[in-house]
């Protein structure tokens, strides 16, 4: 059972939990994390969700969810190490934005994140439920997989992101 702090419509946590999955009262939001890693070549570290999940095979940047008493870094960290394997320097990391969504009935704030990192591919362990793939990709690549459906369409923000890092 995951628990996630629930925050009020400014992202302040309210003292309260919500269980994953059920259902969350009027303005009570929760936090996900999304978290790119930029290499020296200026690619950014994307990977392949599995069959199992919500939009299967689709390539995205590693997403998830801040678990009760994680702050945003915290759960940024967590969810590379999770689901990737990879230790990031928290000296290494940037937070860069917060959006806030009324996205299907579960209300969330994104954190976006940003770290500079070389990571080789080989060191690179999915977590079997999560992730069968990871590569590095340009802007212009991660573009052309929008296009061809191949990559998640709910990061509008990556045309502000691309300029911002």
């Amino acid at each position: 059972m995951e628990l996630w702090d629930i925050l009020d419509g400014d992202g302040n946590k309210t003292g309260r939990t919500v269980e994953r999955g059920k259902p969350m009262g009027q303005d009570e939001y929760h936090l996900l994390v999304h978290v790119w890693i930029k290499n020296n070549k200026g690619e950014f570290l994307i990977t392949k969700r599995t069959p199992n999940k919500m939009f299967p095979n689709m390539w995205e940047t590693t997403v998830g969810a801040a678990i009760a008493g994680d702050d945003s870094l915290k759960a940024a960290l967590r969810e590379v190490k999770e689901e990737i394997g990879i230790h990031l320097s928290s000296a290494s990391g940037k937070y860069l934005f917060r959006l806030k969504r009324q996205h299907q009935d579960c209300p969330d704030f994104i954190d976006v994140w940003f770290f500079k990192e070389e990571v080789d591919i080989a060191d690179v362990i999915y977590q079997p439920e999560e992730v069968r793939g990871a590569k590095w990709a340009t802007p212009s690549q991660i573009q052309s997989l929008i296009e061809l459906g191949e990559f998640m369409n709910t990061f509008t923000y990556l045309e502000d992101l691309f300029k911002l890092v």
